[in-house]
């Protein structure tokens, strides 16, 4: 039997937010390897890395993996969202409420957020133990978080529209996010790509992220003028990726 609702005499307000911080703490609560693992898959890169590089990298390669503990957060809102909407059906209750589909990505990438935490907060202090940090390097260090938090998280959940079955997101999630993670001078310096590799890296937003970083914290020689050129191109990039991730992402099944 059909029930007509009126949506307009409905609420239209709540702590959606708060709701899907609840849905990421209880994930840690249940499940506490989803706080665990995070924690500790930039530690295993750091070790090797500490034994096989310079010791003199340290320091850039802690600041790397606070960006790329960031990246994997749109690996995990596209296995997410892709459960939600294919498995659980929970999209399609959010499309039919008043609930946009710009509070939802909110929403999926918050989530999402508070696994990594944890490890977010592990490296920053191993960070500030290594290498002085400045106030000014905190507030970059922060903003190059949350906007490769933001974008990466949307492309996550722009891919996830597009996939038909839940065996394509292991594959396709592992694919986009390993390439973004490796092309990106995260854990070394810019300068020590080939050529070629250089160039396919400064397409990416998380590029300029890590070049800022690295620049304000001193760990490699650059220029205000060049700090800025950067902060440009991060904003960008990330505004160009965000148009193509809204354009990718389907709401509503056709």
């Amino acid at each position: 039997m059909e029930v007509e609702v009126n949506l307009a005499t409905q609420p239209q307000r709540g702590r959606v937010l708060a709701a899907w911080g609840l849905i990421g703490w209880r994930w840690i609560w249940r499940s506490p390897a989803a706080a665990i693992v995070p924690l500790l898959q930039p530690f295993f890169f750091l070790y090797f890395l500490h034994l096989i590089s310079s010791p003199t990298y340290f320091p850039l390669q802690v600041a790397g993996a606070m960006i790329f503990s960031t990246q994997n957060i749109g690996s995990w809102c596209l296995s997410d969202s892709a459960v939600f909407r294919i498995e659980l059906r929970l999209q399609d209750i959010f499309v039919a409420s008043p609930h946009d589909k710009v509070r939802y990505l909110f929403g999926v990438a918050f989530s999402n957020m508070i696994p990594a935490l944890p490890a977010l907060v592990a490296l920053g202090i191993i960070l500030a133990i290594v290498t002085p940090v400045s106030l000014t390097a905190w507030l970059v260090i922060v903003a190059c978080i949350l906007t490769i938090w933001v974008l990466y998280s949307a492309i996550g959940i722009a891919v996830s529209s597009r996939l038909r079955s839940q065996r394509e997101v292991w594959p396709v999630g592992n694919l986009i996010f390993t390439l973004l993670g490796i092309l990106s001078p995260l854990y070394y310096p810019l300068s020590r790509l080939p050529p070629v590799w250089r160039e396919l890296a400064q397409v990416l937003p998380a590029t300029y992220a890590a070049l800022l970083v690295q620049g304000v914290l001193g760990l490699e020689p650059a220029a205000a003028a060049s700090l800025a050129v950067d902060a440009g191109l991060l904003i960008l990039s990330t505004a160009v990726g965000l148009v193509l991730a809204w354009r990718l992402y389907q709401w509503r099944e056709r």
